[in-house]
């Protein structure tokens, strides 16, 4: 046996270290960092890419591998980072699970166009395909959301395909894969042969970025049709980012009123006198109004999924800007599509447009923006107890810095990120958009905040999606990133709730969640976490939060009955909620009358005629939600008297223990 100096004799490494040989992964890495200007790169390591993870280790100094949790808050923080940044975001991980993970953060890329390259290990090559340990085809698998992913098949290979993979990424704007076995990772670069056919370093790292211009007798028809408008509306969205001065004099020109898409949140600031807004749903009243009653709509870099939410077709002409062919018309059928780059597009449009004197329309879009813009103050004011979501992100929203990058997540936090972060100077904002996955919030957050390490990045999450990547909090604080997380907690799926009711008149069934503390999960971490459930408190708590060093978390614990609402509501959904809430009392859900009470109120602040709508719905549909009850107050004490009511409404609580 070993004597302890034995054993310290044995760790003490050579005074000189050997010089280790220059090998693939080495020669790869060198091409992400001199060849691509990579300096920062999220991921994973294990065994499949451990020869990578080496190479990384070597050139530490010029290139920062960030060590997340996950490999799907990988993904999510590359993506984040190239949205933000405009550069390629890159990630890393081993073969099988490691890699397969990744792919919901690869399909977030993917359907909001922003580059991305995934690195992932492959078995080494002798026992591909022989159902060995964690040996699965993923280059096959991830090239369904990659339209580049190939295997690194030896040395030699490396450079062609790192340099084809940024090429891709870049022009498709999307995801690109490189997968790369371990005994390639670790085989010496000069072990790699040529063809006959072939020579080395013939590929080149150069790329620009093109500009497209659509044609001039296509930009004249374009401009026939938007001089005949006399109610032009704007829709405006990812792809109209950077061309807020050109959409403002588009705007002046036209006499039209600009609603945003979500992921074009930051197109205009939310003061300016042409926005009215969101879109959709999720949108304002005065969007709603406008392109209902418009006679020609402008799309500018959008394709808002929701075509209820377009003009009914043939009630108004339509032209549309995208740099996608394949998008043109994809929503609505334009007369005129102007394929090109956004900024120069508009710019070459301008001198054909005429003035619209006729002002009524854009002064009635700022009228009525007005009433909106008073009613969410008075929502973020409130002092009603439980606390209003709106309160909460209302503090937020006041209190951050005029160029904040805010990281939205995806629930009915989406619809208070919607209406209640008003745009202002240089901040920027954006979302998990097309695929709406839950959880981006916080990588997206470790991603902007590697990429701009000196302004200020938020997160903005529901309990929910906060839950599925909570081990990121973690991340945050292993490398000192100062992001602010807030999170608005009430204990449920709430988004899936009023999706439940809302769109299909079925009783709320599944959504509500076990009560986490999640300002205690910060501390366990190393973070700084706080409480808050006063409304009268709120701003303070979040100006300290702000201005405090490192990370911080805010939970915001709000009324969980507090409804999701469209501008406008139909009908059909006035009756779907009145179906869902009788269906609900009858099956002894006591938080029905709440949730009857909280969409009356909401609706009564936002248009009395929705209201008179949905009270006659409820008073036909579900008269038992207003018969007077005794009072009956568990605790006491709000939030969580609120909490307690919703727990009893929870029938899945009691599934498969049926009550005798």
């Amino acid at each position: 046996m070993a004597t302890n100096s034995a054993l310290q004799n044995q760790s003490v490494p050579s005074a000189v270290e050997e010089v280790p040989e220059f090998t693939a992964a080495d020669a790869l890495v060198d091409m992400l960092i001199s060849r691509w200007g990579v300096r920062h790169i999220f991921g994973y390591p294990g065994d499949g890419i451990n020869g990578v993870i080496e190479a990384l280790r070597r050139r530490r100094d010029e290139i920062q591998f960030i060590q997340v949790r996950h490999e799907e808050a990988a993904a999510f923080a590359a993506c984040g980072y190239a949205k933000f940044s405009g550069k390629v975001g890159v990630c890393l991980a081993t073969s099988g699970p490691g890699a397969i993970h990744l792919l919901n953060g690869l399909y977030d890329a993917k359907a909001d166009q922003a580059p991305v390259l995934a690195i992932t290990g492959l078995q080494y090559s002798d026992v591909t395909a022989t159902h060995f340990q964690q040996d699965f085809d993923t280059v096959r698998l991830i090239g369904e959301v990659a339209p580049f992913s190939e295997r690194i098949m030896q040395p030699a290979h490396v450079e062609n395909m790192v340099n084809q993979a940024f090429r891709s990424a870049l022009a498709y704007r999307g995801v690109a894969h490189i997968g790369i076995p371990i005994d390639v990772q670790e085989a010496p670069a000069s072990s790699g042969h040529y063809a006959l056919e072939d020579q080395p370093h013939h590929t080149s790292g150069d790329y620009t970025v093109p500009l497209v211009f659509p044609q001039h007798h296509d930009l004249l028809r374009a401009a026939e049709v938007l001089n005949a408008g006399e109610k032009v509306f704007i829709m405006a969205g990812a792809g109209a980012r950077g061309a807020r001065k050109e959409i403002e004099e588009l705007a002046e020109k036209l006499g039209a009123p600009v609603g945003k898409a979500l992921l074009g949140k930051e197109v205009l600031p939310d003061d300016s006198p042409y926005t009215t807004g969101g879109v959709a749903i999720i949108g304002t009243a005065t969007s709603q109004e406008m392109i209902r009653t418009c006679d020609t709509l402008l799309l500018i870099g959008t394709s808002m999924p929701y075509t209820a939410y377009y003009p009914r077709v043939g009630s108004a002409r339509g032209v549309q800007i995208d740099l996608d062919p394949a998008r043109i018309g994809l929503r609505y059928p334009v007369e005129v599509g102007l394929t090109g780059s956004t900024r120069e597009t508009i710019q070459a449009l301008l001198p054909l447009l005429r003035r619209n004197e006729n002002r009524d329309f854009l002064k009635q879009a700022q009228q009525s923006m007005a009433r909106w813009r008073a009613l969410m103050k008075a929502q973020e004011e409130s002092t009603d107890v439980p606390m209003r979501p709106q309160v909460f992100i209302g503090a937020v929203n006041r209190n951050i810095n005029e160029d904040a990058i805010i990281c939205g997540d995806v629930g009915q936090v989406t619809h208070w990120a919607s209406r209640h972060f008003s745009i202002r100077g240089k901040q920027q904002f954006s979302i998990s958009g097309t695929l709406a996955s839950m959880a981006n919030a916080i990588p997206y957050a470790i991603g902007a905040q590697v990429a701009f390490p000196d302004r200020q990045v938020i997160a903005y999450s529901g309990d929910g999606a906060a839950t599925m990547l909570m081990g990121e909090i973690a991340t945050c604080v292993k490398y000192n990133l100062p992001i602010k997380i807030f999170i608005s907690k009430n204990n449920a799926l709430g988004l899936i709730r009023w999706e439940q009711m809302m769109f299909l008149g079925h009783a709320e069934y599944g959504i509500e969640l076990q009560d986490i503390n999640f300002a205690m999960i910060a501390e366990a971490c190393g973070a700084k976490g706080v409480r808050v459930d006063d409304p009268t408190q709120v701003d303070k708590i979040v100006k300290d939060a702000l201005a405090a060093d490192g990370p911080v978390l805010v939970e915001g614990a709000v009324d969980p009955f507090e409804p999701v609402m469209p501008g406008h509501i139909r009908p059909g959904q006035a009756e779907h909620y009145a179906k869902a809430i009788r269906l609900g009392l009858r099956a002894g859900q006591p938080a029905e009358r709440r949730i009857a009470l909280t969409m009356s109120r909401q609706l009564h602040e936002l248009n009395p005629k929705d209201f008179r709508l949905l009270s006659e719905s409820l008073e036909s549909g579900a008269p038992e939600a207003f018969v007077e009850q005794s009072a009956s107050d568990p605790s006491g004490q709000e939030p969580q008297a609120s909490f307690e009511i919703q727990r009893q409404s929870a029938l899945e609580r009691r599934s498969g223990h049926p009550e005798k």
